[in-house]
């Protein structure tokens, strides 16, 4: 208890070694990532979307130039280009990378495609009906995806990577799908209906939870161990939820400046301790779970930061995308 107890008011807390009783534990802030490692200036607009892969070893970015670029991460987490896929004839919103890092789905508005994540070739296309796809999630076994539309007759849909339809959820209860995700375990597949409610549905069962907000969600993302959703709302906060259902209020994150856009944010760092989101004044905002005001505001961007990864793998760097065309990696302050 006394261990936990330090750590929990260790604000930067960023350490994977044994915390000991003799010692009072502190992390420093010059661990935490601070400042630009890095400015990747290969789009040419506005870049959406922005993700580290599972195993932390690649970045893939998304843009308005309808393309999404492969980056992957070096030993001494410089970021160098690995592929630019440019077969969409959209802008790219939305990137998903398999459990298992092969495939990456890229969503360009009516259309998703499936890409070789080594070699950069797409090895299929989904869609193209007219249907716009506002986003897409991978079940842990890297073989099924599911695929939610804002148009409601076409609901979220299951494929296979061969384009098959495994399975379907459409119908009047069906609004528009803004956003959805499958949590890491794959028991349960959530999404945002209808600009105010979170689903969650245990895809076992079929059990249903609904969660409603008073404002209109723009993002969801899951942590790491399944247990918690956080959500971006225009009214300028972050509300974190338990997946349970057994919370009657949120956690509630703010201090960010969101009302026009879809702005993204990420659980990151060690264990998922902190949350971390763009916002309309161009500027990354990270807080720790416990504590509702940010402990970093990082500047730099020259616009609205709209998405923000966490590598997984290497919890001292995250990667922001904007609409100033870039992405910034960001590091400790010690590895300058």
């Amino acid at each position: 208890m006394a261990i936990c107890a330090q750590i929990d008011d260790c604000m930067y807390h960023s350490s994977s070694n044994m915390t000991s009783l003799y010692r009072d534990h502190h992390c420093d802030r010059d661990q935490f990532p601070t400042e630009t490692m890095q400015i990747l200036t290969d789009h040419q607009n506005e870049v959406w979307f922005v993700q580290f892969s599972n195993n932390g070893e690649y970045l893939a970015s998304s843009s308005s130039d309808c393309t999404a670029i492969i980056w992957k991460v070096q030993d001494n987490n410089r970021v160098t280009l690995k592929h630019t896929l440019r077969s969409h004839k959209n802008p790219v919103s939305f990137v998903a990378w398999s459990p298992d890092d092969t495939m990456l789905l890229t969503c360009g508005n009516m259309e998703v495609k499936l890409w070789d994540v080594e070699t950069g070739t797409c090895k299929h296309a989904f869609g193209d009906d007219g249907s716009i796809v506002s986003s897409c999630a991978w079940f842990p076994d890297s073989k099924r995806f599911v695929c939610g539309s804002s148009d409601p007759k076409k609901g979220i849909c299951m494929w296979d990577c061969n384009g098959n339809e495994i399975k379907a959820w459409r119908g009047i209860r069906m609004p528009k799908v803004l956003d959805l995700a499958v949590t890491p375990d794959g028991e349960n597949l959530i999404s945002i209906f209808s600009d105010k409610e979170i689903r969650i549905l245990h895809v076992a069962t079929g059990a249903e939870l609904v969660i409603s907000e008073q404002h209109s969600i723009t993002s969801l993302s899951v942590s790491g161990d399944s247990k918690f959703i956080i959500v971006n709302l225009n009214s300028q906060e972050i509300h974190m939820w338990d997946v349970a259902g057994k919370w009657l209020k949120p956690l509630q994150y703010n201090g960010h400046r969101q009302q026009k856009y879809v702005i993204r944010s990420c659980f990151g760092g060690l264990n998922g301790t902190f949350i971390a989101s763009g916002s309309e004044d161009s500027k990354v905002y990270i807080w720790n779970r416990r504590n509702s005001n940010p402990i970093e505001v990082l500047s730099g961007h020259l616009m609205t930061v709209n998405c923000i990864s966490w590598n997984p793998r290497r919890p001292q760097i995250l990667a922001s995308a904007s609409d100033d065309h870039t992405v910034r990696v960001w590091g400790p302050s010690c590895s300058k």
